[in-house]
């Protein structure tokens, strides 16, 4: 055999054993940080819907892909310790249930793709520079537009047409609830009703406290903000609402799922499984900086006439024609 022939049988073989062995290698299994302020049971069914996209999308939890769940259990002072551990597992993508985890993530990262799922305000939280060009690390999807407000306020007082003095119950350490409030109260000028801010602070949310002042201050209706400390404390919310009587509407549907009377925002299982094509695309090589921030292009109103039955509330038809959901 001359040397050209030797040579060339020597690079095929090579060639080959270069490919066998490459072959033989497993792929790396993305690894994705999913972090919320609350607790296992506070995130479903939004979990369910996440592992769903992804499904759609070809990946599979435990098999091509792991996902680690970090909890705070509503103790948000642990947001950036859990945020860390995220970091020092060397994650490939952080995805951030809402803006105040996002922010904690973001301290402790600037180059670990974050997907935040429910933004109220990305912008004037300074998650994003904008909505068309994030411009960082930080992507994902809002949850709220400024006419959702105004439609809350629409649907109650076509439930409670005489109450003229509305609360919004709000997390005084939100951002997102604070950048909210004006909104609330164009919208009670607007239907002529008189708006009061209630708030509450973690780490002691003093909830009996807020109610006893309604109370007195006879408040007929309530709309609860969505920070992460009132959907924390959704069930005891839930117990003093309807120990008071009070007409209220909420911004998801676990509230009505869970007793509340009325939900109207964009719908969740949507979002979450809208932002399973953000961890595609970013595992398949796209920038966070160069995905725009999407607004919610689903919304749901739903009704518990079980609870409006038991704090005495009429549901008018013409409201619950509207329903994309009716608990009976």
């Amino acid at each position: 055999m001359n040397r050209k022939v030797f040579g060339g049988a020597l690079c095929v073989m090579l060639l080959a054993l270069s490919v066998s062995i490459e072959a033989q290698q497993p792929k790396k299994v993305p690894r994705i940080g999913l972090l919320t302020p609350g607790g296992e049971a506070t995130l479903e069914p939004n979990r369910e819907a996440f592992r769903q996209g992804l499904r759609e999308l070809g990946y599979v939890e435990g098999k091509n892909i792991t996902i680690e769940y970090r909890y705070a259990q509503g103790k948000f002072e642990r947001l950036p310790e859990l945020a860390e551990e995220l970091v020092r597992l060397k994650v490939d993508i952080i995805v951030a249930v809402n803006a105040t985890v996002a922010r904690a993530v973001k301290k402790v990262t600037t180059t670990i793709p974050i997907i935040v799922a429910n933004a109220g305000d990305p912008i004037g939280s300074g998650l994003v520079a904008s909505l068309a060009r994030p411009g960082g690390n930080v992507t994902g999807l809002t949850n709220y537009t400024q006419e959702l407000v105004g439609k809350r306020f629409e649907l109650l007082k076509e439930v409670v047409p005489k109450v003229s003095r509305f609360a919004f119950l709000s997390d005084a350490d939100s951002e997102t609830s604070r950048r909210i409030f004006p909104d609330a109260q164009l919208a009670a000028q607007a239907f002529a009703v008189k708006l009061q801010l209630v708030e509450v602070k973690a780490p002691n949310p003093n909830f009996d406290g807020a109610f006893r002042v309604m109370a007195k201050d006879h408040i007929g209706a309530l709309i609860t903000s969505s920070g992460p400390l009132i959907r924390f404390h959704r069930k005891r919310i839930l117990e003093l609402v309807e120990q008071n009587r009070i007409a209220a509407i909420h911004p998801e549907n676990q509230w009505v799922n869970a007793g509340g009377l009325m939900s109207y925002g964009a719908n969740q299982a949507d979002i979450y499984r809208r932002a399973a094509t953000y961890v595609d695309k970013i595992l398949k090589g796209a920038k966070p900086a160069d995905l725009p921030v999407e607004q919610p292009t689903k919304f749901e109103l739903v009704i518990n006439l079980k609870t409006a039955k038991q704090i005495g509330v009429t549901i008018p038809q013409s409201v619950l024609y509207r329903a994309d959901k009716v608990i009976k």
